[in-house]
C-alpha cells in the first residue's frame, strides 16, 4: 500500500510522558506511522518508553520544571494545565494528530493546520467520576479538589473542542461522552491491540486461579476484586502497580497473590494460563480484555462501558452491578460455562493493530486532502 501521507509533515501531541499504558501504546503506533517527529507533551520523565515515540523530538510544557510535576504529583496541577497547553507552539506542520484523554485536545494548530484529536475520553475526573477519586487513602481531599475546579474546567474544556477539525473517539462509548461534553460528533476507531504478541499456546493448560491486570487506581476498582477473592474464597493473582498497591496489599487475603508490576513476557504467560480475567471497572475502551482475548482467556467484566464493545457472550460473562456480591455470583456463573479459547481469539482480531493502522491513514489523508491506494 502507497503510505498517503508520505509526504506530509504530521506533527504529534500527547497528554505526558509518565508510564507505558494504553495510551502511550496508541501512542507508539502513531509514531510508527507518522514519525519519528515532534512530540508535543505537558511533561516527560525522561524514560523511555517505545523505540518510537524516544525517536520523535519531544517538546515539553513550562510544567516540566515544576517540582514533583513528571510523578504522581501532577495532578496536583491540574489547575495549571490550561495554561501550561496554551504555551505549546506548533512548528509548521501539515497536520497536527493529538491523543488526550485529559487537556491535549485543546493544543492549538498553527493557523491553516487540521487537527485531528485521539480522545481517550474527555477527562473522567472532571467530567463524570469524581466520586471514583474519593476511594483510598487521602481520597475525599482529593475528590474535594477536583469539584472546586471542575466547573472551570469543564467550560475551558467545551470551548477549546471547537479547535478540533475532527475528533475519534476509541469507542462508542466515548463517542457518546465526547457529544455530551463537547457537543462534538465522533468517528470510532478503536485502539490498536497487540494480537501478534498476545496469542494462546495450546501447550500451555489452564489453571484454578483467576487474573486482575489494572493500574492501581480508586476508579479501576481492584478493591472489589480483591474482597470478592477474600470472601469466596477463589484464587485471585493482581498484576499492576499504583497509588493503591500499599493498601490493597494490606487487604489481600490467603487466596490472593500481589504480583506489582510485570513483563509483557509475564503478562502473555498470566493470560495464557488464568481461568478468566476479572474486569470491574468502567473503561472507555479497555485494552487488557482484548490482550487476555487475543491470548484465548475468557473475561468477567462489568456489563458497561467499552467492555459491551470487546467482550461478547461467547467469550465472557457480565455483571451488571458494581459491588462484590456481582462479582461472586459472575465466577460462580463462569464455573458453568464452557468458553472456547477459538471464540476469544477470533473476537479479539477485530482490534488488531493492522486494523486501526488503515483507519488513521484514511483519516489523516482524508484531512490532507488525499485518498487511500
Amino acid at each position: 500500500m502507497i503510505h498517503p501521507v508520505a509526504e506530509s509533515r504530521v506533527a504529534l501531541a500527547h497528554d505526558w510522558l509518565v508510564g507505558l499504558r494504553g495510551g502511550e501504546w496508541v501512542l507508539d503506533r502513531l509514531a510508527r506511522l507518522f514519525g519519528p517527529t515532534e512530540l508535543y507533551t505537558l511533561v516527560d520523565d525522561r524514560r523511555a518508553l517505545t523505540d518510537a515515540i524516544s525517536a520523535c523530538s519531544i517538546i515539553t510544557s513550562p510544567l516540566q520544571s515544576f517540582p514533583g510535576a513528571t510523578s504522581r504529583l501532577r495532578r496536583m496541577y491540574l489547575p495549571l494545565m490550561p495554561w501550561a497547553v496554551r504555551r505549546l507552539q506548533v512548528a509548521p506542520c501539515d497536520l497536527l494528530i493529538s491523543t488526550s484523554s485529559a487537556v491535549m485536545k485543546s493544543i492549538k494548530a498553527p493557523t491553516g493546520v487540521p487537527h485531528l484529536c485521539y480522545c481517550h475520553s474527555p477527562a473522567r475526573y472532571i467530567w463524570e467520576q469524581t466520586d471514583d477519586y474519593a476511594v483510598g487513602a487521602g481520597g475525599k481531599l482529593r475528590a474535594m479538589g477536583l469539584r472546586l475546579v471542575s466547573r472551570r474546567f469543564q467550560r475551558w474544556d467545551r470551548a477549546t473542542a471547537a479547535g478540533v477539525t475532527k475528533f475519534l473517539a476509541n469507542s462508542r462509548h466515548t463517542a457518546a461522552r465526547i457529544k455530551r461534553c463537547f457537543e462534538r460528533d465522533a468517528d470510532v476507531v478503536y485502539p490498536p491491540v497487540r494480537t501478534e504478541y498476545f496469542t494462546p499456546d495450546q501447550t500451555v493448560p489452564r489453571e484454578d486461579w483467576l487474573l486482575t491486570v489494572s493500574a492501581l487506581e480508586p476508579y479501576k476498582r481492584t478493591d472489589m476484586v480483591i474482597e470478592a477473592a477474600n470472601r469466596a474464597g477463589f484464587a485471585l493473582k493482581v498484576a499492576g502497580s499504583g497509588s493503591q498497591f500499599g493498601e490493597l496489599c494490606t487487604k489481600a487475603g490467603p487466596t490472593v497473590t500481589m504480583l506489582g508490576r510485570v513483563s509483557d513476557r509475564d503478562l502473555r504467560d498470566l493470560y495464557r494460563r488464568a481461568k478468566a480475567l476479572v474486569f470491574p471497572q468502567v473503561e472507555d475502551f479497555g485494552i487488557i480484555p482484548v490482550e487476555a482475548q487475543a491470548a484465548g482467556c475468557p473475561v468477567i467484566a462489568l456489563g458497561a462501558g467499552g467492555a459491551l464493545e470487546t467482550v461478547t457472550q461467547q467469550t465472557g460473562v457480565f455483571f451488571q452491578t458494581q459491588c462484590v456480591e456481582a462479582i461472586v455470583q459472575a465466577v460462580e456463573s463462569l464455573d458453568a460455562r464452557a468458553i472456547d479459547s477459538a471464540a476469544c481469539r477470533n473476537n479479539a482480531e477485530r482490534f488488531s493493530e493492522a486494523v486501526f493502522d488503515r483507519a488513521l491513514i484514511a483519516h489523516a489523508a482524508s484531512l490532507l486532502g488525499g485518498e487511500i491506494e
